[in-house]
């Protein structure tokens, strides 16, 4: 019991998320080899999954850069803020403190990740981790340029409730992370008290899928419950079908890393009010004007679910 409430140093916790953000990496290049040679042994290795795989490793590195470098300080520095001008109490980091925090983390995710999802703005960024056609390890490390903004806005009433701001950054990266070995198809389903409470692999894929009934559904990161009891909980039944409703067709990181921002800025283009910019950016990505049909050539632009 005395081990679970000592007290553990800020710096601890930083160090303990470098540690196993290079753990997890290492582990992941090394099943994501065991994939590729699983799919070579069965005929099915193309040079398009390569080059997609490739692409993801790219976007992880132009991420890394963006954020870390560029927002990385500014992301910690908010949280330092509301923490030290609003915090309603002072929450010792302890082993109890931790496990917690990684909870509330996890149920801020759902919400943010439900976000990216429901908002088109958010998508936007969101849809660069979905546009990739196949399913293996990789595609966790696919991420789009603004996805490391939109988290903090989520998490500000954890600092608010006095989680140290870099305990916090543990719990967001130990979210993520978990979801690391969850991006493949050589794991089936687990018993079924698992797969009722944690995320897995099979509730995964039914999240990438662009089956019509797989859309938007577990949004988990590492508990399954919160889609559960917010009724957007799918399980795998039929084949999934990965990706995005208009496809994108390219492994140029380029392309993969902007064809959201870029899909969204036409839409800004064609809005012919204040009312309609505001719609494009806040409503859902399949939002359109009531009279959007009725325009001019707007039969060529109706697919919305980009």
């Amino acid at each position: 019991m005395e081990l679970l409430t000592s007290t553990i140093s800020e710096y601890a916790v930083y160090d303990w998320n470098n540690l196993l953000d290079y753990w997890v990496f290492i582990a992941s290049l090394t099943f994501l080899a065991a994939e590729l040679l699983r799919l070579l042994i069965k005929k099915s290795l193309t040079w398009n999954i390569i080059g997609d795989g490739i692409t993801n490793f790219l976007t992880t590195g132009a991420f890394y850069a963006l954020y870390y470098v560029a927002l990385g300080s500014t992301y910690v520095a908010i949280y330092y803020y509301f923490f030290d001008n609003f915090r309603i109490n002072t929450i010792p980091t302890t082993l109890w403190s931790i496990a917690i925090c990684v909870v509330l983390a996890d149920f801020v995710y759902y919400w943010e990740h439900r976000f990216t999802h429901k908002v088109a703005i958010g998508w936007a960024t969101h849809t660069v981790h979905h546009s990739s056609p196949y399913f293996n390890i990789s595609v966790a490390y696919r991420f789009g340029p603004l996805d490391g903004v939109f988290p903090v806005f989520f998490s500000i009433p954890l600092a608010i409730a006095g989680f140290n701001p870099l305990l916090i950054f543990f719990a967001e990266a130990f979210v993520q992370l978990y979801q690391t070995p969850l991006h493949t198809e050589a794991i089936g389903k687990f018993p079924k008290p698992i797969e009722a409470v944690f995320n897995t692999p099979s509730h995964h894929r039914v999240h990438h899928g662009r089956n019509p009934q797989y859309r938007d559904k577990n949004y988990a990161g590492i508990f399954i419950v919160w889609d559960r009891l917010f009724g957007t909980f799918e399980e795998e039944q039929e084949t999934v079908e990965y990706g995005i409703v208009t496809p994108i067709n390219s492994v140029n990181p380029f392309v993969v890393w902007f064809h959201g921002l870029v899909r969204l800025s036409e839409k800004l283009k064609s809005a012919r009010s204040i009312a309609e910019v505001l719609g494009n950016l806040f409503m859902p990505p399949d939002w359109v004007p009531n009279n959007y049909r009725t325009r001019p050539n707007s039969a060529k632009t109706t697919e919305n679910r980009w």
